[in-house]
C-alpha cells in the first residue's frame, strides 16, 4: 500500500475529533440537532486551520444516509464517497484556476436540478477571493435566491476581498490560528499512537515553525520523519530547520547580562564557525526574552517543554524587568533592520551592541549622579542613555546655581525646548501672565485661547483670565478644562478658572501705552518693533544708499527680514 501523508492521515472525519475550532464546531452541530441550516456558510481563516476539513465534514452531515445529523456516521456510501472525494453531488472548485465568469456559468447552470446521489446538492468552493468581478455577479445572483436543496460552503484566506455583497448572503466562520500548545498535543498523540520516538523540544520548534497551521505542523513532521530516520530527535529538527541550539544563545545573553562586549563579540565568532542564519539568532533571542519575561512576572506560564529551562529562569533573575524589555525592543527593530545591513553578522553585532550601549530610565525620575558609567540614566522620562554617559558631580537636593542670562548672537541661539515640557525652574510667585504662559505644557487651540487673554486675578483657590470680545468665540468647555489643568499643574496645586469678558474686569499686568496688552498682542507688537528696526537699520546702511544714488537702487518691499 503507498504512503499516505499524515496530513491526510490524520484529517478530521467528523466534528468530534476537530482539533481548535471549537467556537466553529458548536455552532455548525446546535444547526444541524435543531435544523436551522443556512443556504451559505463562508469559513475564513489562515491556511491549514481547518476550512475545507470543516466543510467536508458538513457535507457529510448534510448527506449522511442516517440522515441530516451532527454525527455523520462515516461507514455509509454517502459519508465514505464524500471522504474518497468522489460524491457526485459534494462539486468542490478551487476559485483560484476557475476565475473567469464562464466558468462560474458552467457551474451553476446544473443548480437547479436536483441532487443526484444525495439530499443536497453542496457546492464546495475554495479560496472564493479569486473569483473575478464577474463570476462574483453571477454567483450572487445565485446566492440571493438559491434552491431548498443547494448549500454553499465558501472558503477563503482573504475575506476582505469578497464584495459586501456575498459577505451579508452568508453566515460566516473565523477560524483561529491554532496555539504552540495545542499543535504540540496533537503531534505528540499521533506519535505515540504510531509509536515514535520523539522529545517535547523538537514538537515545539516543530509547532512554532507552523506558525498557527497544524496542516504545516503535519507536513513539517513527515519532514522530520524523513530526515531523521524514522524518529524525531532535537538537534537532528535543528538542524533540519536552521534553528540555533539554545545554549549558544544563551552564551550570547550571559555576556550581555554581565555588560560584557569582548564576551559578547567572542560568542558572535563562536557561532559564525557554525555559519548560522542570522535572523534565526535574533528569532531565538526573542524567545529567549520572551520565555525570561515570563519566568520573572508570571512563573507558571512558562511551559515546561521550554528549551534550557532550569537556565532561563536562572537567567530571569540577574536581568531586570526594565533590561528585558529594552532588550525585547532593540532586537525586534534589529531584526527588522537586519536586511540593510553590510552584511548580516554585522548587523547582528550592531543589535548585541546596541543593547550593551542603553540603559532604561525609571518612569518620572530625572538623571542623578551616577556610581558607574553603566548605571547612568538619561535624563527624561521615557528614554533612553548610552551607558557611558558623562557624570554629573552635582548632588541630587542641591538647588542649580543662579546665572545672569546674557544676550547671544542671533545665529548662535540655543534651540528652545519641546514646546510640551516644563521649564526647568518654575517661578509660581510670577504675575506676569506672558511668561506663566511659556511655561504651559498646551498648544492649538487651548494656547490660542491663553495667548489672547489678560491676568485679571490669582488666589490660592481662584485664577481669573478677560478675554476681548474678538476673541470669545475661541472659549469652550474642552479648551477652558485643559487650560485649568496646565496651570494647576503649573502652580502645583488645585485651582479654578474663570474665563470673562474683557470688559468685566481690571487686568493685573501694567499698561503699555495706556492699554493692557494680551500676549498675543504683546508678542505681535515686539515683533512689529523688530521688522521696523530691521528696516531702518537696512535704509541707513551706507553701502545701501550708495546703491540707492549711484544705481537708483530700491529695496523690494517685504524683503528686509529681521535677524530671528
Amino acid at each position: 500500500m503507498s504512503y499516505q501523508v499524515l496530513a491526510r492521515k490524520w484529517r478530521p472525519a467528523n466534528f468530534e475529533t476537530l482539533v481548535g475550532q471549537e467556537h466553529v464546531q458548536r455552532a455548525l452541530v446546535n444547526a444541524l440537532d435543531e435544523g436551522r441550516l443556512h443556504h451559505a456558510y463562508l469559513f475564513t481563516g489562515t491556511r491549514g486551520v481547518g476550512k475545507t476539513t470543516i466543510a467536508r465534514i458538513f457535507a457529510k452531515a448534510l448527506n449522511c444516509e442516517t440522515g441530516v445529523t451532527s454525527k455523520p456516521c462515516g461507514v455509509c456510501g454517502a459519508c465514505r464517497e464524500i471522504t474518497e472525494g468522489r460524491f457526485v453531488d459534494l462539486i468542490e472548485v478551487d476559485a483560484a484556476s476557475r476565475t473567469g465568469v464562464d466558468d462560474t456559468r458552467e457551474l451553476l447552470e446544473n443548480v437547479q436540478y436536483a441532487p443526484t446521489r444525495g439530499r443536497y446538492k453542496v457546492y464546495l468552493i475554495d479560496e472564493v477571493h479569486m473569483f473575478s468581478k464577474s463570476s462574483f455577479n453571477a454567483l450572487l445572483k445565485t446566492l440571493e435566491e438559491p434552491p431548498p436543496h443547494v448549500k454553499f460552503l465558501l472558503a477563503t484566506t482573504d475575506p476582505q476581498k469578497l464584495p459586501v455583497t456575498i459577505l451579508s448572503r452568508c453566515l460566516q466562520f473565523n477560524l483561529k490560528r491554532l496555539p504552540v500548545g495545542l499543535i504540540i498535543s496533537y503531534l505528540q498523540s499521533i506519535l505515540e499512537t504510531d509509536g515514535v520516538e520523539h522529545d517535547l523540544i523538537s514538537l515545539q520548534m516543530l509547532a512554532e515553525a507552523a506558525d498557527g497551521s497544524m496542516r504545516d505542523a503535519l507536513s513539517l513532521m513527515d519532514q522530520a520523519l524523513a530526515f531523521g530516520g524514522g524518529g524525531i530527535r532535537e538537534n537532528e529538527i535543528r538542524e533540519m530547520l536552521g534553528t540555533i541550539s539554545r545554549d549558544k544563545v544563551l552564551n550570547i545573553l550571559r555576556a550581555l547580562i554581565d555588560r560584557d562586549a569582548a564576551a559578547t563579540l567572542a560568542a558572535v565568532e563562536v557561532l559564525a564557525a557554525l555559519t548560522p542564519d542570522y535572523e534565526n539568532v535574533l528569532v531565538e533571542l526573542l524567545s529567549l526574552f520572551h520565555h525570561m519575561a515570563l519566568a520573572k512576572k508570571v512563573p507558571e506560564a512558562l511551559d515546561d517543554y521550554v528549551s534550557e529551562r532550569e537556565a532561563v529562569l536562572a537567567l530571569s533573575g540577574q536581568l531586570s524587568s526594565e533590561d528585558l524589555q529594552l532588550f525585547y525592543q532593540i532586537a525586534l527593530i534589529g531584526r527588522r533592520d537586519l536586511s540593510l545591513a553590510p552584511d548580516l553578522r554585522t548587523g547582528l553585532e550592531m543589535v548585541l551592541l546596541r543593547m550593551l550601549s542603553f540603559r532604561p530610565v525609571t518612569a518620572g525620575k530625572t538623571a542623578v549622579a551616577a556610581a558607574s558609567p553603566t548605571s547612568a540614566q538619561a535624563a527624561q522620562t521615557g528614554t533612553t542613555q548610552p551607558a557611558s554617559a558623562p557624570l554629573s558631580n552635582a548632588s541630587p537636593s542641591a538647588s542649580p546655581p543662579p546665572r545672569v542670562a546674557e544676550p547671544s548672537p542671533p545665529l548662535a541661539a540655543a534651540p528652545a525646548p519641546p514646546a510640551a515640557a516644563r521649564p526647568a525652574a518654575v517661578n509660581r510667585d510670577s504675575r506676569d501672565w506672558r511668561e506663566i504662559l511659556q511655561g504651559l505644557p498646551i498648544s492649538g487651540m487651548v494656547k490660542q485661547l491663553a495667548a489672547n487673554c489678560v491676568l485679571c486675578e490669582i488666589t490660592d483657590q481662584i485664577i481669573q483670565l478677560s478675554v476681548g470680545e474678538g476673541h470669545k468665540q475661541l472659549c469652550n468647555v474642552k479648551s477652558e478644562k485643559r487650560l485649568q489643568q496646565a496651570l494647576c499643574e503649573y502652580f502645583d496645586r488645585d485651582l479654578r478658572l474663570e474665563i470673562v469678558v474683557a470688559k468685566a474686569a481690571t487686568a493685573v499686568a501694567e499698561p503699555v501705552d495706556g492699554r493692557i496688552e494680551t500676549p498675543a498682542q504683546s508678542q505681535a507688537r515686539e515683533t512689529n518693533e523688530r521688522q521696523r528696526r530691521a528696516e531702518s537699520s537696512v535704509e541707513e546702511d551706507g553701502f545701501v544708499q550708495a546703491l540707492k544714488e549711484n544705481f537708483n537702487a530700491e529695496i523690494v518691499p517685504g524683503s528686509v527680514k529681521p535677524v530671528s
